[in-house]
């Protein structure tokens, strides 16, 4: 725990850090970043876009889809301005009061998107299990309160992570790890004990991804029992690839936080280029990934996506002639 005495206690200042021995490149090093976090916002709004324009798409899956595109959206949203500023403009100070605010708001869309991605285990579950009672099921009533839900279960488990965090004294300058504020970075900062924070911690991880992550694994338990249980292979196989582009994205994300939470946890001394490059990936490649497999392997969004582009290069010809 860092050293205080009473003339340097806050109001604490952080210092939002770069990748060690990179700083001098950092215009540079922002073009991948930038281009990660366009292709995230451009990619996931045009998922959002399709699902709203074309009536036949209003269904359970394509709802949950949307949900996803939105947590999406809010954690590009919640960290690009603060990498911007560090690798763009060089500009590192932050104040503990933006620093908490950007705290709640990344880790409140990872949490939704966790439990995002166990609706979603639950549409492909009702899906193949009953596929009768699937619209029966999942009304738009249900799908909305099960939204409701997800926001109010990500940002009330936030709510007392940031209320402890500006409870602690810190120093006045204090240096972060990343060019972005997390729980566990800022929490090491303080000049006290921050023992009651740590295990809240601990308990919002296995209360939400831990748990989640069970859940999921319990839904495709069940529905491999039912695919199993299908005597056409085509149809197994069928089954099966409505699957693909959740079980990517559940692959995706949940390698994401575990990861950092533990790198955060057990990584005692400063940490390698290679696992804060690795850390930048995590909260990156999800939103970039997401859109793209979905528009991938599913069939009607590839096909929507497909004919706004030829519309608009269609209307591109006709406006040069």
């Amino acid at each position: 725990m860092p050293t205080c005495n009473e003339t340097n206690i806050s109001p604490a200042t952080f210092v939002l850090a770069g990748i060690p021995g990179l700083e001098a490149d950092g215009p540079w090093i922002s073009i991948p970043f930038c281009s990660m976090y366009l292709i995230a916002i451009l990619g996931n709004s045009l998922i959002l876009f399709v699902i709203k324009t074309q009536q036949n798409l209003h269904q359970p899956m394509y709802l949950f889809l949307s949900m996803l595109s939105v947590t999406d959206l809010g954690l590009s949203v919640s960290t690009l301005p603060t990498m911007l500023s560090v690798f763009l403009f060089n500009t590192r100070e932050i104040g503990i009061d933006v620093c908490l605010t950007q705290i709640f708001f990344i880790h409140t869309f990872l949490l939704m998107e966790s439990s995002v991605l166990v609706a979603m285990a639950f549409d492909r579950f009702v899906a193949i299990r009953h596929p009768l009672r699937y619209t029966s099921t999942l009304t738009s009533a249900r799908i909305g309160n099960i939204g409701l839900a997800i926001i109010i279960r990500g940002s009330g488990l936030n709510i007392p992570v940031v209320i402890l965090l500006k409870w602690w004294p810190y120093s006045k300058i204090q240096p972060l790890s990343y060019s972005y504020c997390l729980h566990t970075d800022v929490m090491k900062m303080a000049c006290t004990d921050t023992t009651p924070s740590s295990f809240y911690g601990l308990f919002v991880v296995l209360s939400s991804l831990g748990l989640d992550s069970v859940l999921i694994v319990l839904s495709y338990i069940m529905i491999l029992q039912t695919v199993l249980s299908i005597t056409s292979w085509q149809e197994r196989v069928k089954a099966l690839n409505t699957c693909a582009s959740h079980i990517c994205a559940t692959l995706l994300f949940y390698t994401s936080p575990i990861s950092l939470s533990m790198i955060h946890r057990f990584k005692k001394k400063a940490l390698p280029q290679s696992q804060i490059l690795l850390s930048y990936l995590h909260l990156l490649l999800p939103p970039v990934l997401n859109p793209i497999v979905y528009s991938i392997k599913t069939k009607e969004i590839r096909k929507r996506i497909i004919k706004i582009f030829r519309n608009y290069s269609t209307n591109r010809l006709q406006w040069g002639h």
